[in-house]
């Protein structure tokens, strides 16, 4: 079932969110501190917002107005917030974000749109392989999205592909919720251990934290990889906790769709204008119908891209492609511009690395520094040098190649305190 307003025109859909924004602003301008001081400071008439053009006239909210700031933005009674969430902190200190009951009901409907959207039907069994605890809001999100939608939740958490595999077999879910690179880890442990994983009751995957798809929607070399052995279909959602909303694909594999409900997106250059659509920019969101936290025209960091063209699933709502990069994440070395994902692509391309983990660093002059410590079948010196030959066509760069044991690399990457898998650790 796709709801109404995603298969209106687009003036449709624009005067309905213009209608939510009027709304959110006067919201903002009875209950938020922080918002009351922003519209007093840079002198805006709130009756004057009344188009998500009109947001323009207003200065955008940073990580940095949030981590001084997070009491500011709480617009009800610390009694009314019945759970306390935290940002990942993938750029800079944790954020926390407190939700009230009518935030969780929000919250829920997001993610049934998102797994109605991935195909999930009522009655269908989902095995949860993320965190549910540590103050994640994701692994909580799925949980009451699954449960609202109807479908059966198996909670299995994250790692452990021993574990993951009793419970495919024991419960056979159709879908499975994971980081895509720990699937190859589950192929590996399933050839190892004679587990006929392609006859398995696994039809499908809701992949989160990594891309599976390029700047023009084609396949990444990770999800080839894992579809050249597992004949499974992978679909891509990008969500944040500052968001409290999530983009995920439908059949077609085209990008996130967009719930107009839920919120609104701008995404932006370096002079802060946006961009055309197709072009890469920063996303900046602003949030509707949240009680507790809601943003206004939040700097997400994520650098993406908004495809328009009408989905042939039936959504007339725009899709986002995959996150191409982060703005605190800009590598400049040797004069050519880079980001993590790229990096993440080139090292894939390789089946004989099982494990990567890149680090950069500023050295005496300032400049940047690129380390890829990789555990590999082939250490080589002539591996190495295949890599060093790809990374140099591909991205113009070749970085410093360090071979090291999988014990090494697997206390950093899949370090239990933290949520997803460690691959990009910046030094500088």
């Amino acid at each position: 079932m796709i709801p109404e307003i995603e298969t209106k025109n687009q003036a449709e859909i624009e005067a309905f969110q213009n209608d939510l924004l009027r709304k959110q602003i006067a919201y903002l301008m009875e209950k938020s501190p922080f918002y009351q001081r922003k519209f007093k400071s840079e002198n805006i008439q709130t009756d004057t917002i009344r188009t998500t053009d009109d947001l323009l006239k207003i200065s955008v909210t940073t990580k940095t107005d949030l981590q001084l700031y997070n009491d500011d933005f709480l617009c009800v009674p610390k009694h009314e917030i019945l759970d306390y969430a935290t940002t990942s902190g993938t750029l800079g200190d944790p954020v926390t974000f407190g939700l009230t009951d009518n935030d969780l009901d929000r919250l829920a409907y997001n993610e049934l749109l998102s797994f109605r959207c991935a195909g999930v039907q009522k009655g269908d069994l989902v095995q949860l392989m993320t965190t549910i605890d540590r103050r994640f809001m994701a692994g909580l999100a799925y949980f009451l999205g699954l449960r609202k939608l109807g479908a059966g939740i198996v909670r299995v958490g994250a790692g452990v592909p021993p574990l993951q595999w009793d419970s495919i077999l024991r419960y056979h879910p159709k879908y499975l919720i994971a980081v895509p690179s720990f699937l190859l880890k589950m192929i590996e442990y399933a050839e190892e251990n004679t587990i006929d994983y392609k006859n398995s009751s696994v039809k499908g995957v809701i992949c989160i934290g990594e891309a599976l798809r390029t700047t023009d929607l084609t396949p990444t070399l990770l999800a080839s990889r894992i579809r050249e052995k597992w004949n499974i279909d992978l679909y891509s959602t990008y969500a944040s906790t500052e968001m409290s909303a999530a983009f995920t694909e439908c059949n077609q594999f085209q990008g996130g769709h967009h719930h107009p409900e839920l919120i609104i997106t701008e995404i932006l250059d370096d002079a802060g204008n946006r961009v055309k659509d197709g072009e890469l920019g920063e996303l900046v969101v602003t949030t509707l119908g949240i009680e507790a936290m809601p943003l206004l025209r939040f700097k997400t960091g994520d650098l993406v891209r908004k495809h328009t063209a009408v989905c042939s699933c039936g959504r007339t709502t725009y899709r986002l492609g995959p996150v191409e990069g982060r703005k605190q994440h800009m590598i400049k070395y040797k004069g050519t511009t880079l980001y993590p994902p790229a990096m993440h692509d080139a090292v894939a391309h390789f089946k004989e690395v099982k494990l990567h983990l890149i680090e950069i660093s500023s050295n005496e002059i300032g400049t940047d520094e690129i380390v890829v410590r990789l555990f590999s079948t082939d250490t080589s010196d002539e591996f190495s040098g295949k890599l060093k030959d790809y990374f140099r066509a591909k991205l113009r760069v070749t970085p410093q190649i360090v071979f090291e044991d999988e014990l090494t690399l697997q206390k950093i990457i899949f370090d239990p305190l933290i949520r997803k898998p460690l691959t990009f650790i910046d030094k500088r």
